[in-house]
């Protein structure tokens, strides 16, 4: 009795476990985690070719020709040399460009060199160099605002009341006991006039020897000025208007 009920109990318990088990197809290989689609990648369209046309002749000479001005325009060839200067190609480019940007505003730098050249001269004392520098800026453009100011500027400065000494580089430069005298003097009418100095000088060891000796001949007097490096040697006293 109790062998069949042990039989039927196993065979019960074996019916069970069958029918709590899904059958499995080994050949069921289907995944179990979430699909994930993949995005369908399409070509770009294919980039555009663009092949620039060549220039032009007169596109050629004209950018070459504003390049050789600019250049000239740097290097302070403004009206001279006759064959090679910034003007007479600007000029070239105007003639077949009237409204070339490029070769007006060039037109209008050389004018405003020519001025500013004649502000440094006559600053210098050197007016008839700065009456020169304006004389070609006029015939750059006669017309132009900025030249009637340099005008006025340059005669203000011929009628002022300053002492201007134009001395003999060659002196200087061997620093004779003459140029020695001249400085002497010079600082003796600065102290007088309570003027301020401009000492002009080809190199800043000549400038400061200068300035040297004009303050040794003045002791305990404060001498006020500057120094300014060209090809010239010379000195300007700036007096006070109320002198």
């Amino acid at each position: 009795m109790k062998k069949v009920n042990l039989l039927f109990f196993s065979s019960l318990l074996f019916l069970v476990a069958c029918e709590s088990q899904k059958a499995i197809d080994p050949e069921d290989t289907t995944p179990t985690s979430p699909i994930i689609e993949t995005p369908k990648i399409r070509p770009a369209d294919e980039p555009v070719v663009v092949i620039p046309s060549r220039p032009s002749q007169k596109e050629r000479f004209i950018a070459n020709t504003l390049f050789e001005g600019l250049q000239a325009l740097d290097q302070d060839k403004l009206l001279t040399p006759v064959d090679d200067n910034a003007y007479s190609r600007f000029q070239r480019i105007l003639a077949i460009d009237p409204s070339n940007e490029i070769a007006l505003e060039g037109i209008e730098q050389i004018l405003l060199r020519y001025i500013e050249l004649s502000v440094e001269a006559s600053r210098r004392g050197q007016f008839d160099d700065a009456e020169s520098f304006l004389e070609r800026a006029a015939f750059v453009d006669k017309d132009h605002s900025a030249l009637a100011e340099a005008q006025v500027l340059l005669e203000s400065e011929i009628n002022s009341e300053d002492l201007i000494f134009n001395l003999d580089s060659e002196d200087f430069m061997n620093r004779t006991d003459g140029a020695v005298a001249q400085l002497e003097k010079i600082a003796q009418q600065a102290r007088e006039h309570s003027a301020f100095f401009l000492i002009i000088a080809p190199n800043d060891s000549l400038a400061r020897w200068m300035y040297l000796q004009m303050r040794n001949a003045v002791e305990g007097f404060r001498l006020r000025g500057n120094i300014e490096l060209a090809n010239q040697t010379s000195i300007r006293l700036r007096v006070p208007a109320e002198q």
